[in-house]
């Protein structure tokens, strides 16, 4: 326990440095090293970490996503001025980054599938499409990262902070809920803790947390920020159930030990690479 806490107020203290930085730089690079490691303990699942050609072209794609987006949206494209919501000035005006990355991302796939056409009587079909997959997911779930907190100039930060906790809240008040209440077990053979009293805990937890933060930073309140707080615990525990299916099916008990007594990256950020996504599509709609 005494490791599992110091690991972890090694990582708040890590990510409050990054937040900090939140509009240089730091934020794209940031993330940028966050997916090369998930990436890295992904493709160790599937034993293929060792597979140089595939391991790079997955790397390639994976850190030129948040690397470049954070190039496009950071600088104004043609002198114009960055409006407030610089996620659609970036859609608008910078055609440029889809092209690059659609590019990368042919480039990419195109060395994977060689390198299995090559070794195709050591490489699976079920490794290669796994790796496809996680290369496209997880470098732009991640990436949402900096779409939330360029969406909004002015009030970024915060919308960012809170997309975070839309994942690590649930969790927290699954777990305390399901400690103390806990008694129908929700997946048993996936995740044996997880109980259906905390899921419900998890739910309302993150939902009155949404609705009293963004009630008390504009000034207002709306249903809407409940329902989203209680969207993501539901979207977060699909999440962290999908990861924890993969290690079970694979025989893994954690994707990485880079946390000690939390294990890899991808076992923190789990959850996350489901609700961030989903939470900005609150931002788009709801945020003004």
């Amino acid at each position: 326990m005494k490791t599992r806490i110091i690991s972890g107020a090694v990582g708040v203290v890590i990510l409050a440095a990054v937040l900090y930085f939140h509009d240089t730089l730091v934020l794209p690079i940031a993330v940028a090293l966050m997916i090369a490691i998930m990436l890295f303990e992904l493709l160790r699942a599937v034993k293929l970490e060792k597979c140089m050609p595939i391991l790079i072209a997955a790397e390639l794609y994976g850190i030129a996503v948040p690397v470049l987006y954070g190039l496009f949206t950071k600088f104004p494209v043609d002198g114009q001025e960055v409006p407030p919501h610089r996620e659609f000035y970036a859609w608008r005006y910078a055609n440029e980054y889809n092209i690059y990355i659609f590019g990368i991302a042919i480039l990419c796939a195109s060395a994977i599938f060689i390198t299995w056409l090559r070794k195709h009587k050591e490489i699976r079909y079920e490794q290669v499409f796994f790796v496809l997959a996680a290369m496209l997911l997880v470098p732009q779930s991640m990436t949402t990262m900096i779409r939330i907190e360029r969406f909004d100039s002015e009030n970024g930060l915060f919308l960012l902070v809170m997309g975070l906790c839309g994942a690590w809240i649930a969790d927290t008040g699954a777990y305390f809920t399901g400690v103390t209440l806990g008694k129908r077990k929700l997946c048993p053979e996936i995740s044996p803790k997880k109980t259906v009293e905390g899921l419900v805990g998890g739910i309302v937890t993150t939902g009155l947390v949404y609705a009293i933060a963004f009630s008390v930073f504009y000034s207002r309140f709306e249903p809407v920020f409940f329902v989203v707080g209680a969207v993501c615990a539901v979207i977060g525990t699909i999440g962290d159930l999908s990861a924890s299916m993969v290690k079970r099916q694979i025989g893994f008990k954690d994707y990485g030990k880079i946390m000690p007594g939390h294990g890899g990256l991808m076992d923190r950020f789990d959850s996350v690479l489901f609700v961030l996504p989903t939470y900005f599509v609150f931002c788009v709609f709801t945020v003004k």
